[in-house]
């Protein structure tokens, strides 16, 4: 969906059949501007910038997407009349407040990260139709999107696992069917499922709910044996573990927490 459409259902989630204060006043230039009540790394402003193909709004950005802001700062200046402003205020600022959520949930994960050269993947772990939206707030947040859907690579997970007699087969086979272009990754739960899929020549293994002791082990075995295969750990990642986690050395690390674990941040519209 196309932030154009996206910000459509939205508007139309909420005008409904028409703003009711739109109908009893009358309509008036004014200037509003949105203000920062928390810290945090901005988002959302791709979709917001398309309100201005549906309405005569004029926006001045103070800030970007990816930029952080402190507590007091002006994000967003608008101006236009009272009707469209005033209108469109609940859906900005939900976009907004969504978007920018992800983002600073995401950008501190980023920065545990950052001595180690460890790659931060999202999941599909995302709210139902809000797939590109969340991973766009996370790719402000410095993180990086796994993949977007069953299409674009094929991952075996355990339940697929369970539906397979002969792992290197089956790969040899799937090599002949999916795009040149796809990667194929598999779940592993243990230091053997793994060297089972290196020997199998997948091309990036993750390390599920692994002790990172075991973790340590596989990176072992793949910088020994197969370095061109990636590496990823997966399972139960939070800001207070990940750190360990990518002391092992793997090259990137997914987790859900940067979307379901976000914390509301606050921000606010104010009119001058």
């Amino acid at each position: 969906m196309s932030e154009l459409d996206f910000v459509k259902e939205a508007l139309s989630e909420d005008i409904g059949r028409g703003d009711l204060f739109a109908k009893v006043s009358k309509k008036i230039p004014i200037k509003a501007y949105v203000i920062a009540k928390s810290s945090g790394v901005l988002a959302g402003q791709r979709y917001v910038d398309a309100i201005t193909k549906l309405y005569d709004l004029q926006f001045s950005w103070q800030k970007h997407d990816g930029q952080s802001f402190e507590v007091g700062e002006k994000l967003l200046l608008i101006s236009g009349d009272s009707h469209s402003l005033l209108s469109c205020e609940r859906t900005i600022l939900n976009i907004l407040l969504h978007a920018s959520s992800i983002a600073t949930k995401t950008a501190q994960f980023v920065k545990i990260l950052k001595p180690y050269n460890t790659i931060l993947l999202d999941t599909r772990k995302t709210r139902p139709k809000l797939r590109v939206f969340e991973k766009y707030a996370v790719r402000c947040g410095g993180g990086v999107n796994h993949r977007m859907g069953l299409d674009d690579s094929l991952m075996l997970k355990d339940t697929h696992l369970k539906t397979i007699k002969n792992l290197q087969e089956f790969i040899i086979q799937a090599r002949k069917q999916i795009p040149f272009t796809s990667k194929i990754e598999v779940e592993c739960e243990d230091f053997e499922g793994a060297k089972r899929a290196f020997e199998a020549g997948v091309d990036i293994v993750m390390c599920d709910n692994m002790k990172n002791e075991e973790i340590a082990k596989v990176v072992t075995l793949r910088n020994k044996q197969y370095p061109h295969i990636l590496l990823e750990a997966s399972g139960n990642v939070t800001l207070e573990s990940i750190e360990a986690i990518a002391k092992t050395g793997v090259d990137a690390i997914s987790t859900g927490a940067t979307i379901h674990q976000s914390n509301w941040i606050d921000l606010s519209m104010k009119v001058e």
